[in-house]
């Protein structure tokens, strides 16, 4: 694929990195007002940065927008003539509607949002697709770039707000999880570095077991749960804290504050 990343900055790099190793470029532009950032990527063949947006679009197929809010108006005024029909264009810039991009390029351009979270630096990211009705005939080039970063998962566009709570700040949710449960394994006795590798590698496994299997959480719940054990005592006491109830919550809390920031946006 013939890919631009329009603004390589911290998301732009993590994309471009990933796509660089996984070799599903033939040519990939990267744009940046400072080029001098970009010196990791020195040295690769075919990838060409650049601080000319409108040469990056003239030579690529899928364009990748990963700059802030404010600029991206003006960005799409400014290549939307060198725009041709071959172009797939891809948002990730967080409440930017797919019919504020047609507004500045027109409906009859593919145009895709994607909300991946900060785990596509390491290859692992939960992406959430939505696309606008001319782009549902190349959304699969989306699901196949991000699917090299992770996972992907194409819903609707009013589900974006609250992927981006599940899947964005669901992160630092499960950061949080995994530092709790590090600090008990540390008042249990165990060194913080042990604490902390226990923690992050019993999450992995317990998420790598959903996915393989395909079975629900109470299922493999089940499996270490024994009568009068110390499991469901631990579980127990945990709910009896509201552990499940804070978390839902939170969450909740979470898509009420982020559809404030988009009404106030507005």
């Amino acid at each position: 694929m013939k890919i631009a990343i329009i603004g390589t900055g911290n998301l732009g790099k993590s994309i471009a990195k990933g796509l660089i190793t996984t070799d599903a470029i033939t040519s990939l532009y990267l744009t940046k007002r400072k080029l001098s950032s970009l010196s990791d990527f020195e040295g690769y063949n075919n990838v060409f940065p650049t601080s000319d947006n409108v040469e990056a679009v003239k030579n690529s197929d899928v364009i990748i927008f990963a700059v802030q809010p404010a600029h991206f108006e003006n960005i799409l005024n400014d290549i939307k003539s060198v725009l041709t029909e071959k172009h797939v264009l891809i948002s990730t810039i967080t409440g930017y509607s797919l019919a504020k991009m047609e507004a500045s390029v027109g409906a009859d351009q593919f145009i895709i949002r994607a909300m991946p979270n900060t785990a596509i630096a390491v290859g692992k990211s939960m992406t959430c697709i939505c696309c606008n009705h001319k782009g549902q005939e190349r959304v699969k080039i989306a699901e196949a770039i991000f699917n090299r970063l992770g996972t992907s998962l194409v819903i609707q566009e009013n589900l974006m707000q609250a992927a981006t709570v599940v899947c964005a700040s669901g992160v630092a949710f499960w950061m949080r999880l995994i530092r709790a449960t590090t600090q008990a394994a540390i008042q249990l006795g165990f060194e913080a570095n042990e604490a902390q590798e226990l923690a992050m590698h019993t999450c992995e496994g317990a998420a790598n077991l959903l996915i393989t299997t395909g079975n629900h959480p109470e299922q493999e719940i089940d499996k270490v749960t024994t009568p009068k054990g110390c499991t469901i005592e631990g579980l127990n006491e945990m709910e009896h804290k509201g552990l499940s109830s804070s978390l839902i919550q939170g969450m909740i809390v979470s898509f009420q504050k982020i559809n404030t920031i988009k009404t106030d946006q507005l």
